[in-house]
């Protein structure tokens, strides 16, 4: 709805560009829009369970995405752009029911320990 300056009884300027850049995908499962580097274990609870949330959702709708990420969660993620702390590890668990589940640990330093920093499993409910 731009008429050109010169024929125009009130001169219009174009708009301003947005402001906002519209971020791609990073990865092929569109887990984030950006590189996401996770530096502290405040950091892992706090941004992580979104970015899991969809994977696992993803699992339940994904077979390819399902097996590719019960083999290597880690791998997954890093390759979707999501990178966790050097002491994090993840795990995906499926114990005897269909309801899979992803864990993430702290490990620590010279020891076989591993602290639970947190996991989610998604439960499904119906009501009335």
């Amino acid at each position: 709805m731009y008429r050109s300056s010169e024929t125009a009884l009130v001169p219009v300027t174009s708009p301003p560009a947005p402001a906002i850049r519209k971020q791609g995908p990073v990865g092929r499962y569109n887990l984030v829009t950006e590189d996401v580097r996770f530096e502290s274990r405040e950091d892992v609870r706090d941004r992580l369970p979104d970015i899991l949330g969809k994977a696992l959702a993803m699992i339940w709708i994904d077979r390819e995405f399902a097996d590719l990420f019960s083999r290597d969660p880690q791998a997954v993620l890093e390759a979707e752009g999501i990178f966790l702390p050097e002491n994090m590890a993840i795990e995906f668990q499926k114990p005897g029911t269909d309801r899979p589940r992803i864990v993430v640990y702290e490990k620590r330093p010279n020891s076989n320990f591993k602290l639970r920093v947190l996991y989610l499993q998604l439960v499904m409910m119906a009501g009335r």
